[in-house]
């Protein structure tokens, strides 16, 4: 008897089964032509943009495929099954031979997500640090961008941190560094700050200007403790305000979360408690209907994680959301 041979209850029954099979992301076809589907899966095997001794970021999406056929459900608050709704392949990950060289790597995922938003197709992707989100927006977004049509798009960054940090000059020798991202990609007019929010930003930063780049580049940034002030609600409706009808992109670095809730994180704020998943959750779900050209999880560290994988079943879950929010548009457009 082989697989093809079982009928659709016994295929559900072992497709859940994070431990069987082949482990594309979310049990998902293997394809990697972008014009065969309308919402890429991709990974991003990249470290070299952190610039500390944090490098082993790029066991992420090997970690995420492993556990994700769990994640592969139906989404109980929009109602939908987002499998059914789009075309959802795992395209496989991003070549990046000279894996040392963060500029060099850098470009060569610019030049694969060309592929992707000439084939008008979204991506979800995994990291890899959060160098990989400039690299997928210099391709995404901006000047010649199918997606986006041309404009700039709006980010939602989730994180512990700006990685807006212009004052410094590179980042341990990384100049499109995991540090730089948010900072380039508005110099460069992919992003537009002033439609985007940042938020989550917790610690005791190294200097007290900390806010200044973001706040002079125009973003609207919430920390932590504002979050509490404001509630999500109030968030949500900021977010949704700024962005309007033009292009969104959400980047969620892990390190956002509480430590106890993501223990394999890179950059781990110890001193200031984190969002629960539930936070994260209501402000992804909020954005239900929105213009989302695609997404990114970045930063988890698997030798870092729990023996159960916890974070990595997080990252799983996060990505889920955004394929339901980019599955649910879709459906409706």
């Amino acid at each position: 008897m082989s697989e093809d041979d079982l009928n659709p209850t016994d295929r559900m029954m072992v497709d859940s089964l994070y431990w069987w099979g082949v482990p594309t992301l979310f049990r998902c076809p293997h394809d990697p032509d972008p014009a065969a589907c309308d919402i890429a899966l991709v990974g991003v095997p990249h470290s070299t943009g952190n610039g500390t001794t944090e490098h082993d970021q790029h066991l992420g999406p090997r970690s995420v495929r492993d556990v994700s056929a769990l994640a592969r459900k139906v989404h109980m608050d929009f109602e939908i099954d987002p499998w059914a709704m789009a075309r959802i392949h795992d395209l496989g990950d991003v070549p990046l031979p000279e894996l040392n060289d963060n500029e060099a790597s850098v470009q060569r995922m610019t030049d694969f997500y060309k592929r992707i938003d000439a084939a008008g197709c979204r991506p979800v992707s995994v990291g890899g640090d959060h160098a990989i989100t400039g690299g997928i927006l210099q391709a995404l977004a901006g000047k010649d961008a199918r997606l986006t049509n041309g404009e700039k798009v709006a980010i939602f960054h989730l994180d512990a941190h700006t990685d807006a940090y212009a004052s410094i000059p590179h980042f341990f020798g990384a100049y499109k560094s995991a540090a730089h991202w948010a900072a380039y990609l508005v110099e460069d007019c992919h992003v537009d700050a002033h439609r985007s929010v940042q938020v989550g930003m917790r610690g005791n930063p190294r200097t007290l200007d900390w806010r200044q780049p973001s706040v002079e580049l125009g973003y609207e940034m919430i920390t932590i403790d504002r979050y509490r002030e404001m509630g999500p609600d109030a968030v949500v409706e900021t977010i949704r305000k700024r962005a309007g009808d033009g292009p969104v992109y959400i980047t969620l670095d892990l390190d956002c979360f509480d430590t106890l809730v993501a223990p394999g994180v890179a950059n781990l704020e110890v001193g200031v408690q984190g969002f629960q998943v539930d936070e994260v959750m209501q402000m992804l779900r909020g954005l239900r209907g929105l213009d989302i050209i695609g997404g990114d999880v970045v930063c988890l560290m698997p030798p870092k994680d729990s023996p159960n994988k916890q974070t990595s079943h997080l990252a799983a879950a996060c990505m889920f959301e955004m394929i339901s929010l980019i599955a649910d548009r879709i459906g409706t457009d």
